[in-house]
């Protein structure tokens, strides 16, 4: 006799109750009616192995079925991942986990193409870093991040100086080629859990989750310090490109990401106002200052405070 699947024990047993329930029924109605054939033979061990079969695979359609209607259900809600575990649960009830079935290989390449799909909309085309609509979305999931809850939010606003001028005399290809190696000097400075993100045009967004405003400077004054060492006469023996920074920081509970990038954004232009190639932040008092060897500017603009 096969043996019994985990879990199927109490359906096997009342399928069976009910299917010789339905047995004894008819040898009575037989007997009834005066009919003179052989009394029903008791099911033997090979007939119990067969029923048993049969009782697995009547409970593994209806599961699949379940589980196709679930899939269905999910699909509509735009729940694409979770439609397609399902799908894959119902190929594997109806034809064995193991055995190679192409509707199972065809789920697996849907999934696969999905997923890509799914990250390709969240990148922004030309630089490959995040774009707004990830930005947007990313930062309102962060506000119940344990790191967040911790230490605050941290977000610094990366804006490249003069890049109209580079677009004007090597024109706007050679202007993408700038922009794309820019996004790879802020990448390798970034912490594990933080992540860029192009704000618009040469202007872009470091967010930096559990960051206090000391790390969150630190990591903005690398960022902008690789990139004004990056070999720029690679690309063109007379270029030179900067970049201007504001960092913002939030301990409130949560964090008003509204005014967060409303203070970055001040901050940047404080950084630009000051001389460019700057990394400008609030100190604790609430005077502007500069990071790292900016900071003996004399010059340094003082705006008025944005709480966040």
């Amino acid at each position: 006799m096969s043996a019994a699947r985990p879990g199927r024990t109490a359906e096997r047993s009342s399928r069976r109750a009910e299917h010789a329930g339905k047995t004894s029924d008819v040898g009575r109605n037989s007997a009834r009616a005066g009919s003179v054939g052989p009394a029903p033979r008791q099911a033997g061990p090979l007939e119990d192995g067969a029923l048993d079969a049969h009782l697995d695979a009547q409970l593994d359609s209806e599961l699949a079925g379940a589980h196709i209607s679930a899939a269905e259900e999910l699909a509509g809600l735009g729940l694409w991942e979770e439609a397609y575990g399902r799908l894959r649960s119902a190929v594997e009830m109806l034809h064995g986990p193991d055995r190679p079935h192409p509707v199972r290989a065809e789920l697996d390449r849907l999934r696969r193409e999905h997923a890509m799909v799914h990250e390709q909309a969240r990148r922004d085309f030309l630089t490959a870093s995040y774009n707004r609509r990830y930005l947007d979305d990313r930062l309102s999931t962060l506000l119940d991040d344990p790191s967040v809850l911790r230490a605050g939010m941290a977000l610094g606003m990366v804006d490249i100086d003069h890049f109209k001028k580079v677009n004007d005399r090597y024109g706007h290809p050679f202007g993408d080629r700038v922009l794309q190696r820019v996004v790879s000097e802020l990448d390798a400075v970034l912490p594990e859990g933080c992540f860029c993100a192009r704000y618009g045009g040469e202007e872009f967004a470091l967010v930096l989750p559990g960051c206090d405003q000391d790390e969150a400077v630190a990591v903005c004054e690398r960022a902008r310090l690789r990139i004004d060492q990056h070999p720029w006469a690679e690309l063109e023996p007379e270029l030179r490109v900067t970049v201007s920074v504001g960092v913002a920081h939030s301990v409130s509970q949560p964090p008003d990401v509204e005014q967060l990038l409303m203070s970055a954004d001040v901050l940047l232009y404080a950084a630009k106002g000051a001389g460019r190639n700057a990394v400008a932040y609030r100190r604790t008092c609430g005077t502007v200052a500069l990071a790292g060897p900016a900071g003996a500017r004399r010059d340094i603009p003082q705006p008025a405070s944005v709480d966040c």
